[in-house]
């Protein structure tokens, strides 16, 4: 008779894949080392497939167990979500990791404080951010992402969303540079100076220059970097200008030796949106991570 799959043995698979480890699933399991042994012996029959093997000192798990662990964990979350949707959440015993994918510009100025405002109440929960790399909805409904923060919105019925805040850019120089001493800086000014871009996809152009067409004037980009952190930290170290969100600049500006400034240009404005999957709508511990996020930036 074929192994048989139970809820269990997708629990251990799921910390196996998370930890690479018998030891660790064991212990974030709490069950035995043999136990936990005997379960991937399970699934290995049940599903046909080596599941981990050994790599160096370690342990990897396959290509099929890669594409598999998604879709597990979006069973666990279901499971969850049907057994808890009509209780109370008690937050200080919570033990969860919440994988967040977010964008840069963001993550700079509200990953502090959502973790100092889970660690307060929750110290069982991990918040595991995660970048961009792609916007695809799919990693909200298999389950290896538990939140989206980002710009913009998505329509798909499956997927909810709620605005955090808006957003918009600023430009940003040394403390010490001459255009700093202005409050408000001409675009001709601007273009006076070198700038630098950041841009995840490696586009030197933006918005900006949209404007500076239209008054007939153009900037130098003279770097390109993939994340706004980093633009603002050679920023820091050079006579470029760049551009950066507001948040970033107004929390990290003085501690960086950078001014910023208002663009005298009608830029369009950006939301930044959280959002998740409908399955984790009442989930008990997902709402209160929703909750939390957003009070942590009122």
């Amino acid at each position: 008779m074929p192994e048989q799959l139970d809820l269990n043995l997708l629990r251990v698979f799921d910390a196996l894949l998370q930890d690479g480890s018998v030891t660790a699933a064991a212990e974030r399991l709490h069950l035995s080392i043999p136990a936990t042994s005997r379960a991937l012996g399970r699934l290995r029959r049940a599903m046909h497939d080596p599941i981990l093997v050994r790599a160096g000192r370690g342990m990897a798990p396959t290509p099929f167990a890669l594409r598999t662990a998604p879709r597990v964990r979006s069973l666990l979350d279901e499971a969850s979500a049907l057994i808890t949707a009509d209780r109370e959440v008690t937050v200080a015993e919570l033990k969860r990791t919440f994988t967040i994918r977010i964008n840069d510009g963001v993550a700079a100025t509200l990953a502090t404080a959502a973790v100092e405002a889970t660690a307060a109440v929750a110290p069982g929960v991990t918040l595991r951010f995660v970048t961009e790399g792609t916007e695809s909805i799919e990693a909200l409904r298999d389950g290896s992402v538990d939140l989206d923060i980002g710009a913009g919105d998505v329509t798909a019925p499956d997927i909810q969303s709620a605005l955090l805040y808006r957003e918009r850019l600023v430009g940003i120089v040394r403390a010490d540079s001459p255009l700093g001493r202005n409050r408000r800086p001409t675009l001709a000014q601007l273009c006076q100076f070198p700038h630098v871009s950041a841009s995840r996809r490696g586009r030197a152009r933006g918005p900006l220059d949209d404007a500076l067409d239209a008054a007939g004037l153009q900037r130098r980009v003279a770097a390109v970097v993939p994340i706004s952190a980093i633009a603002a930290l050679l920023v820091s170290t050079s006579n470029y200008v760049g551009m950066v969100p507001q948040r970033l600049a107004e929390q990290y500006g003085e501690a960086l030796g950078i001014r910023w400034f208002p663009i005298a240009a009608e830029l369009p404005e950006m939301e930044i949106r959280l959002l998740w999957h409908a399955r984790l709508d009442a989930d008990p511990a997902q709402r209160w991570l929703r909750d939390t996020i957003r009070d942590a930036l009122s």
